[in-house]
């Protein structure tokens, strides 16, 4: 039995294992508030067996432990940490390196029986492009969460300023704030709040709070709460002033927006219109594309060229429809 033979067999195998892998990630990934208020209620039921824990789940938690100080003084597990750190996601680098193994295998194995009905080259490519789905994700879930931040942060602000002409010092004014703002403002102000009590002081905190949230219009309102802390001044005023320039420029930048969007949409359909329509033929007729991929003199140059050229384009549009205010 040659490899082309056991290729299926292998592929049906590490489906099951990714399969059971990620059931298991599912059930073990929450948050922690989550896992305070499990601890908590049973503390409150069985407080003599609150520290009893089922040998399968220290099993996983030192496996996962192991892994995390293996990779914790590598660089790139900083990067990923701070990266879901503003994502907000729940996981730890370990789970998150173990996404990038068990991502590729999940899009190999539909590929492969699903959607390409054996053609082990796209498959492959799908395997590829499943490599850096993560990374995707934990992309699109920041760029969601700063946006609602920067939209959300006028009236933080204005939340700010009530807090401080009521008599409030600048710690029990980010209090309010964790208190009343909605999400993703009040956990991170609530995540500056602690580290306050933790004795970090006020300036490393909203360094710590810049970090996380990477805005122009937060970088402007911590410059001024530093410096209003080492020069004095009226702060209430200072963040008023601020506030209505970030309004003014978030009605601004949606009017951009607004008329940008025919662009930006025509750029999206015609950067990934080939790619469509490559998956498409390829869907439809397995093995179709397959002399592009095998024809190292023809197919690979003319890829690489086509790959380019939309890569080219697409920065071209994405640069003409991205006004900087």
């Amino acid at each position: 039995m040659d490899f082309q033979q056991l290729l299926p067999l292998i592929a049906a195998i590490a489906g099951v294992v990714a399969v059971v892998v990620i059931i298991i990630g599912v059930f073990n990934v929450r948050s922690e508030r989550d896992l305070v208020e499990e601890r908590l209620g049973r503390f409150e039921q069985m407080p003599f067996e609150f520290e009893e824990e089922t040998e399968e789940k220290e099993e996983q938690a030192r496996a996962l432990d192991a892994i995390d100080k293996a990779i914790a003084r590598r660089p790139f597990a900083q990067r990923w940490r701070t990266q879901l750190a503003r994502a907000d996601i729940k996981l730890t680098v370990a789970e998150y390196a173990a996404l990038h193994v068990i991502a590729p295998m999940v899009f190999f194995g539909a590929a492969y029986f699903i959607l390409f009905r054996g053609d082990l080259i796209m498959s492959l490519v799908a395997g590829f492009i499943g490599f850096f789905a993560p990374r995707f994700w934990v992309s699109r879930a920041t760029s969601k969460r700063l946006l609602r931040f920067e939209q959300q942060l006028p009236d933080t602000l204005a939340l700010w300023v009530n807090a401080l002409r009521s008599g409030f010092s600048v710690m029990q004014a980010m209090e309010a704030i964790s208190r009343d703002a909605p999400e993703p403002t009040s956990t991170e102000f609530k995540r500056v709040v602690q580290e306050v009590q933790l004795g970090i002081d006020v300036e490393g905190a909203l360094e710590h709070l810049l970090s996380r949230v990477e805005s122009e219009d937060l970088d402007l309102v911590v410059t001024a709460v530093n410096i209003q802390r080492e020069v004095g001044g009226n702060l209430s005023e200072i963040l008023e002033t601020i506030g209505h320039t970030i309004r003014e420029r978030i009605k601004l930048k949606g009017e951009i927006r607004v008329l940008t969007s025919q662009g930006r949409y025509t750029g999206y359909l015609i950067s990934f219109l080939p790619i469509a329509v490559a998956l498409f033929l390829s869907v439809i007729q397995p093995g179709f594309m397959n002399p592009m991929f095998e024809n190292r003199l023809c197919g690979w140059p003319m890829l690489g060229l086509g790959l380019a050229l939309i890569g080219m384009g697409m920065a071209a549009i994405q640069k003409i429809v991205n006004i900087e205010i």
